[in-house]
């Protein structure tokens, strides 16, 4: 039987895919907690630009000034930052081979799959691992379009490219804006620098995978994007990370800058272990005839807080976004989008789907914003929530702000649960229990699922088939 054909039967998959460790002996990991010390020290050992380490220390006053949130969304009273690890790094520099990655490292990425990814489908590749990136590589005939991929890292030392790091860095996202966005700037490390030049298309996507190893540690990567007039990019996100029986944090941040007729693809999916709390933060602005699409799936963690942001600055704009997350036995996910539309005749389109059982938590929040100079704006919002049991939650939020008469804005949610005549037709064609709830699932899924990457589709319906595994008993 082919490799492939394993990977699509629940029988041959296990959660071993995510759930293996690698040894972190030799590894240089910071004390816990979040001191001056601390932040120095990690920006002395990426020998940053001055404005960057003092950018660094206002923002982790801001933190320590600034108090937990309490009741609003879930809790995250077992998050204790005094036990987080902010910076855990394996000893390797990085790489532009596969060959020169060390050997468990290269490991845990080929179990993965992103060699193989890298080889058929994607123009280039950037791998972190735990606070790192550990191995980096782009298509020649791409670089020689003038597109920069590469480590926020490395484009601080170019001298080409740090003053526009240096204009763009932590303006969409600042430090202001809530208390774990100050977390991140005060100890960030890692992601990319995308920079797209006007009329470039990109035939392939680009990728980043991020993957913490380390218990009782956090993630903190930046991801930055500029598109310029004309481009066109998808950019591909997925994160993962194996269960331990402790904390483990992520807090990072995606500023992404979609100029006048460009267009900017931002798929994720998100695996994180369920002892992850995910407090990310993503956020795009975007100009005139310009489009943004977001492509979200959520399948991790423990408790998630996750709103990607549009600010729809220009006229003519447009924005899509398609989300679906799935929350079993002890996950509380938070998730959503916010939609900003200040400009004229723009679009707006969001829909998602959510699953919960075992009693797992599924909360969508949209906020869409239309503001006094967006004339003929149009906004929909679609929400549809499937619970697989009597004892898990789906909660629907949504919050319009219209500010405009000439605005067309509509709303709709729905909430169910499988229908038992549906069940039992499928067991009449031959169906267990189980594979007819799987399936029913499966086609509940399949709007967002045909929106992914193919490797990235299969992977989503390998998890859903793994949740649903156990689910009637």
């Amino acid at each position: 039987m082919s490799e492939e054909r394993k990977r699509t039967q629940v029988a041959d998959v296990d959660r071993s895919l995510y759930d293996f460790t690698k040894s972190e002996e030799g590894y240089e990991r910071y004390d816990d907690g979040l001191t001056p010390e601390i932040v120095r020290a990690i920006s002395a050992k990426k020998d940053e630009p001055e404005w960057m380490l003092e950018m660094r220390l206002r923002a982790l006053e801001l933190y320590h000034a600034r108090p937990m949130a309490e009741n609003w969304g879930p809790s995250i009273a077992g998050l204790d930052l005094d036990h987080i690890s902010t910076y855990v790094s394996p000893k390797t520099k990085q790489a532009k081979s596969w060959d020169d990655v060390p050997a468990d490292i290269k490991d845990t990425f080929e179990r993965l799959g992103i060699p193989e990814a890298e080889r058929e489908s994607l123009a280039g590749v950037g791998a972190q691992y735990d606070s790192e990136i550990v191995y980096h590589n782009m298509r020649e005939e791409v670089a020689e379009q003038g597109v920069i991929y590469t480590t926020i890292e490395d484009a601080l030392h170019d001298p080409q490219w740090e003053p526009v790091v240096h204009e763009y860095f932590g303006t969409l996202i600042p430090p202001t804006d809530h208390k774990f966005a100050a977390l991140h700037y005060a100890v960030w490390s890692g992601g990319s620098f995308v920079y797209v030049p006007a009329g470039v298309t990109l035939p392939y996507p680009l990728q980043s995978y991020f993957r913490l190893n380390a218990a009782g540690a956090g993630q903190f990567e930046h991801t930055l994007i500029i598109v310029e007039p004309g481009a066109d990019l998808h950019f591909i996100e997925g994160c993962s990370a194996p269960k331990y029986y402790e904390a483990n944090l992520h807090a990072g941040a995606v500023e992404l800058f979609v100029k006048d007729g460009a267009r900017l693809r931002y798929s994720t999916i998100e695996n994180w272990s369920k002892n992850m709390y995910n407090l990310n933060t993503k956020r795009a602005t975007i100009g005139a005839d310009s489009k943004m699409e977001w492509v979200s799936g959520s399948f991790g963690s423990h408790v998630s807080y996750l709103y990607p942001t549009t600010i729809m600055a220009g006229d003519r704009s447009t924005c899509e976004f398609t989300g679906i997350t799935f929350a079993g036995a002890t996950q509380d996910l938070d998730t959503g989008c916010k939609v900003i539309m200040n400009g004229a005749d723009t679009t707006a389109s969001v829909s998602t789907k959510s699953i919960s059982k075992d009693g797992g938590v599924n909360t969508f929040r949209s906020s869409v914003v239309i503001g006094r100079h967006a004339d003929r704006a149009r906004c929909s919002v679609s929400c549809q929530s499937l619970m697989l049991d009597d004892i898990s939650r789906s909660d629907t939020i949504p919050a319009m702000d219209v500010r405009n008469a000439t605005a067309q804005v509509g709303h709709e949610a729905t909430i169910g649960r499988i229908s038992d005549d549906t069940v039992l037709y499928l067991m009449s064609r031959g169906c267990s229990e189980a594979e007819a709830r799987t399936l029913v699932v499966n086609g509940f899924a399949n709007p967002v699922s045909k929106e992914l990457p193919m490797e990235y589709a299969v992977e989503m319906n390998n998890l859903i088939k793994l949740e649903m595994e156990g689910a009637i008993g």
